[in-house]
């Protein structure tokens, strides 16, 4: 039984992760921050993950815990994700998204045999380079948050390079699914819209609605992280769906398919509560080398990932799913995914 080890278990990716590994029999073990709230939420379902507390920030814990579980694969999702966050909190961002992936690969290099090492890595490092971002593009960070993870990523290259470890890079663009964190404004928008037709708020306020991503579905991402470990060397991939969608384009999409008319009537746009200090304009994935390399593309097309994130955020206020629902694209998708089944999510 290969034995791995998952930063960010809690989160979106790491819960997405835990199943995957899980029904590959892996024995899954997942490191967690002791906080004065019980952060489970995502992972209260999942039998079998055994758990560690322990800190990116402090070097020794992580150098006790990798020690200890001696994984076979180390997937490092943790870090402090959040774009706008990373501008007020700047400091507490390096030392978590750089130098605790720097604790990390000191910790596996000191292994009698290493472990196999993926970095998540963001599209957010690519910045103000205009699309669509490939493997070989420059990176042109502008944020405080994808500053670190260049970092990350440079670590982690100069790691295989230097000792020779399995190390590879996952270039994720956006994925978003209904376990997302409510401050992702995919997550706020589906949020708001449940919220709208409950009767519990009028209006939803927004920043920058013109911004374009690249939009896939999280559980079909973490499949490629694996698969980057399953490959026969250590490389750097992008994973993307090679398609971009404005923030307005997720909002009248996911307005329209609530049934709630001219989205105009419900959003505040350009609040200055919610724009960045810099921005990102466009960022599009060029997932040809994943393609070619990883046998990995995407299958869950833009609309039905709003589908599935209005219609699974809808019944938590009350609120009755319509159109395709749960229920078709529940079946559509259970079987592709490890027979995950996206209603049981609460």
């Amino acid at each position: 039984m290969k034995k791995a080890f998952v930063t960010g278990i809690t989160g979106q990716d790491g819960s997405f992760l835990a199943e995957l590994l899980l029904s590959k029999e892996y024995e899954v073990h997942g490191l967690m921050r002791r906080t004065s709230t019980f952060n489970r939420h995502r992972i209260h379902h999942v039998e079998n993950i055994i758990t560690h507390y322990g800190d990116l920030a402090d070097a020794s814990s992580i150098w006790k815990i990798v020690h200890e579980i001696k994984p076979d694969e180390v997937y490092h999702l943790g870090a402090q994700s959040n774009v706008n966050i990373s501008f007020d909190m700047p400091g507490f961002t390096s030392q978590t998204n750089a130098l605790g992936t720097l604790s990390l690969l000191e910790a596996i290099k000191g292994l009698e045999h290493p472990a196999k090492f993926y970095m998540a890595a963001s599209s957010e490092m690519f910045g103000g380079t205009p699309p669509p971002q490939n493997e070989q593009s420059i990176f042109r960070p502008r944020s405080v948050y994808a500053i670190s993870k260049v970092f990350g990523f440079d670590a982690t290259r100069l790691y295989r390079e230097a000792y020779n470890m399995f190390a590879s890079n996952g270039i994720l663009f956006n994925h978003e699914s209904e376990r997302r964190g409510e401050n992702f404004v995919t997550r706020k928008i589906t949020l708001g819209i449940a919220k709208i037709k409950a009767g519990l708020m009028n209006k939803l306020y927004m920043g920058n609605l013109d911004a374009e991503r690249d939009w896939g579905y999280a559980p079909e991402y973490v499949e490629a992280m694996w698969k980057m470990l399953q490959h026969d060397k250590p490389d750097d991939f992008v994973i993307a769906t090679g398609t971009s969608h404005s923030v307005k384009e997720f909002v009248q999409e996911a307005f329209a398919y609530a049934g709630l008319g001219d989205w105009k009537s419900y959003v505040v746009d350009n609040d200055p509560r919610f724009l960045r200090p810099t921005e990102v304009d466009a960022l599009t994935g060029d997932p040809s080398k994943a393609k070619k390399e990883l046998g990995w593309e995407p299958k869950v097309t833009f609309k039905d990932l709003v589908k599935i994130m209005v219609d699974l955020d809808m019944p938590r206020f009350g609120i009755t799913p319509h159109g395709e629902g749960i229920t078709l694209l529940g079946k559509r998708f259970q079987n592709h995914f490890w027979n995950h089944d996206l209603a049981r999510y609460d």
